[in-house]
């Protein structure tokens, strides 16, 4: 059973994610948040695997909720699904930074929020070439999100060329099977190589696999 905590300012929203979550039978809502501070407290109260989470709300606001659980060991398997809308939330590379597992749009498919609940409780990123891979280059290109802050090249001087490949295609979007495809592997080759990037780049998850990419200038923000 997955456990998911809801963060959102906007009650109407909340119950109608609830309704969504409590109807699929491998999930519940254990609680409900409207802040960031209350979403802390009902995650350490009730338990989660999975947040969803506004990043703007009064109060501790999502991005600093988000930096909250990843920094607490407490928290260490709870993943994080930012709620937003894509066009319009500077805060997005940050959140990546702090821990996020990946962004889904508040006019998503009933079937494409509980299908982002079900990866991000496995591990798995919320990365497509179409949304999260471009608003990541757009903010990059922009100054990395509002800090200054980037990371030098040779961070990723203790990868081996092949590590480095699958890097790329990582931040491309693709899966496990769309890179084992490409590379003419196997996807259990794929994984090995991709845990081995998470523990070499010292990574949470493939979000942050795809940060340090665009960071490093392994890949290129496009200029579109």
């Amino acid at each position: 059973m997955i456990r998911v905590v809801l963060a959102d300012d906007q009650a109407l929203l909340r119950s109608a994610f609830r309704v969504l979550v409590d109807s699929d039978p491998g999930m519940t809502v254990t609680g409900e948040a409207s802040d960031g501070a209350e979403a802390l407290e009902v995650i350490r109260r009730a338990g989660a695997d999975v947040v969803l989470m506004d990043i703007r709300m009064p109060g501790m606001d999502g991005l600093a909720a988000t930096r909250a659980i990843g920094a607490d060991p407490a928290l260490d398997e709870v993943r994080v699904v930012i709620l937003t809308t894509f066009e319009s939330d500077d805060y997005v590379v940050e959140a990546l930074r702090a821990g996020a597992s990946g962004f889904l749009g508040k006019g998503a498919e009933p079937a494409d929020l509980l299908h982002a609940i079900r990866l991000a409780a496995a591990g798995e990123a919320l990365l497509s070439p179409t949304a999260t891979r471009g608003l990541i280059a757009r903010f990059l290109a922009q100054g990395g999100g509002g800090d200054g802050e980037g990371q030098d090249a040779s961070a990723l001087d203790v990868l081996t060329a092949r590590e480095r490949e699958v890097l790329v295609e990582v931040a491309g979007g693709l899966s496990n099977d769309e890179i084992a495809e490409r590379l003419t592997v196997s996807p259990l080759t794929v994984k090995t190589h991709i845990n081995r990037l998470l523990t070499k780049l010292s990574a949470r998850d493939r979000a942050q696999l795809v940060v340090t990419a665009y960071e490093t200038g392994l890949v290129r923000p496009r200029s579109s």
